[in-house]
């Protein structure tokens, strides 16, 4: 028989991973003892934070789970924030941990790494999974693949007690059979069919289903506003609105249309009401669809249809489209990017200058004021090759290991990472991962010499400005040390220069400073 280390590995071949990140310890050498041979390529971060934002940002590209393997204890508290970007985002994500022999557990005996009940930590984010017994492996596995494989994507935590890391198991791993079956289309599609003035909310659930959603928004003759994580979908369609649904020319296309039709969105605050004025349109007569029954349950709809977006919306499909959706979605767009707040309609020109310099370049963003100008408004020509970390959870520090998991989950993809100085400074490590797998990544730091955008929160409420300059390192020599290519440009040159070089680099593009903002 094969050990409990050995056939978790041959289960993650049998997912079809080929990337495994993490930084080995003393309580993971069995693990890393089967990954030995197995083919699966190691990639070693600097942080286990870094392991985590790697397995996401591979997951959102590569369109499979990422995977991170974490120590007992420190390990798994360090991937915590990562494991909760991934559940605000739908991201599937396995992270496999060690824990203390099964005799020690919970008796407080000052264990190496010992922490009173670590799934305690994780079981709020995600399903968290504890090895008992040997012989139950094979269920653990076939629970922990249905859990990446279906339904709205999150983080799973399996832990393995280090008396059973090298114990022998069953090799068996059922697999899941996914169900096929689709709801009740026929009250939607009624209403889809009368209506005159219908409008789709597109999530990051249609990610996977570009192709579907342009049909149905063709065959409607509906507009469709993608949120953050759908951009990309639908790229200069011109039914296509890239624009955030917290700008007022966004809600008054929903409060004008006759027919909303919701798709794989969780309607959530950072898309839907950034500004917390509670704006938003009441959306009780929509129709919603979405894999996640509890997530279906969270806002009220007229109607409500369970499973994969790709599945239904075929099914949605009309005979003949409404008119005028087309000069609907233009107005919106026109009126959309003229309501950007001031400042934002240059950050959204410079990154329409990075798409066309880069053509198919995957942007990734930490929570930098260019990402909140994205996601504000931007139209990425790639689908699912725009996404950051100023939505959902918000974590500072996800650009930098994101963007490495997206250059491997594609090799074929130039990446550009787009971070604040700040943001950066959060694990600037992973930029060193970068240099050790040769990875064509443009790092671009906004180097403002603090936290703008907080700052800039803090005079609009006419309070003094505290704890937002902290001293940026010197970018040329933090490149030097960490042998990227470096280069100091403004605006007007940046998108020359990320296009003239490949490999990882660190750009740096000088802004004004933090201290001498203004109130």
């Amino acid at each position: 028989m094969k050990t409990v280390s050995q056939v978790l590995v041959d289960w993650l071949k049998s997912m079809n991973v080929e990337v495994v990140f993490g930084i080995p310890g003393v309580h993971t050498i069995e693990l890393y003892r089967a990954l030995s041979g197995s083919g699966i390529r190691h990639v070693t971060p600097r942080h286990e934070a870094g392991a985590g934002f790697m397995a996401d940002g591979y997951a959102r590209v590569s369109g499979r789970f990422g995977v991170a393997f974490v120590i007992t204890g420190p390990g798994v508290t360090n991937i915590l924030t990562p494991m909760a970007q991934a559940r605000a985002d739908s991201v599937p994500m396995l992270v496999v941990s060690g824990v203390n022999r099964r005799d020690t557990l919970g008796r407080g005996l000052g264990e190496l790494h010992e922490l009173p009940d670590q799934r305690a930590l994780t079981r709020t984010l995600g399903p968290a999974l504890h090895l008992e017994d040997p012989k139950a492996l094979p269920g653990l596995l076939a629970h922990a693949g249905r859990a990446l494989t279906s339904g709205r994507g999150a983080p799973v935590h399996v832990e393995i007690p280090l008396d059973l890391m090298a114990a022998e198991a069953p090799a068996h791993v059922p697999l899941a059979v996914p169900s096929g079956a689709l709801p009740d289309l026929g009250k939607a599609k009624a209403r889809i069919r009368m209506a005159k003035t219908p409008l789709i909310l597109a999530g990051g659930g249609c990610r996977k289903a570009g192709d579907a959603l342009r049909d149905l928004a063709e065959a409607m003759g509906a507009p469709v506003v993608l949120t953050a994580n759908a951009r990309g979908l639908m790229h200069g369609h011109p039914l296509a609105i890239p624009a955030s649904p917290s700008l007022e020319p966004i809600r008054a296309l929903v409060r004008e249309s006759d027919v909303v039709l919701a798709l794989g969105t969780e309607l959530g605050a950072t898309d839907y009401d950034v500004y917390k004025d509670g704006g938003f349109p009441d959306l009780h007569g929509m129709i919603r669809v979405d894999i996640d029954g509890a997530q279906l349950s969270r806002h009220h709809a007229a109607i409500t249809l369970q499973g994969d977006v790709a599945a239904i919306m075929p099914g949605l499909a009309p005979l003949h489209p409404a008119e005028g959706g087309v000069p609907r979605a233009a107005a919106a767009r026109r009126a959309a990017r003229a309501a950007l707040p001031a400042g934002y309609d240059a950050e959204v020109r410079l990154l329409e200058s990075l798409r066309d310099a880069m053509p198919g370049a995957v942007m990734v963003g930490d929570s930098t004021q260019i990402a909140y100008a994205g996601n504000l408004y931007f139209d990425p020509d790639r689908a699912g090759g725009w996404f950051n970390a100023a939505t959902g959870f918000g974590a500072l520090g996800f650009g930098a290991g994101a963007a490495v998991g997206a250059a491997l989950a594609d090799p074929s993809a130039r990446v550009i990472c787009l971070l604040g100085d700040g943001g950066l400074m959060f694990h600037p490590g992973e930029m060193q991962t970068a240099v050790d797998e040769d990875l064509d990544i443009a790092f671009v730091v906004f180097n403002n010499h603090g936290y703008g955008e907080i700052a800039r929160a803090m005079l609009d409420a006419g309070t003094e400005v505290i704890g937002c300059t902290p001293t940026p390192p010197d970018f040329k020599c933090l490149a030097q040390a960490f042998g990227l290519a470096f280069q100091r440009c403004d605006d007007a040159r940046l998108p020359g220069i990320i296009a003239s070089r490949r490999g990882p680099r660190l750009i740096e593009v000088e802004r004004e400073f933090v201290r001498n903002y203004k109130g």
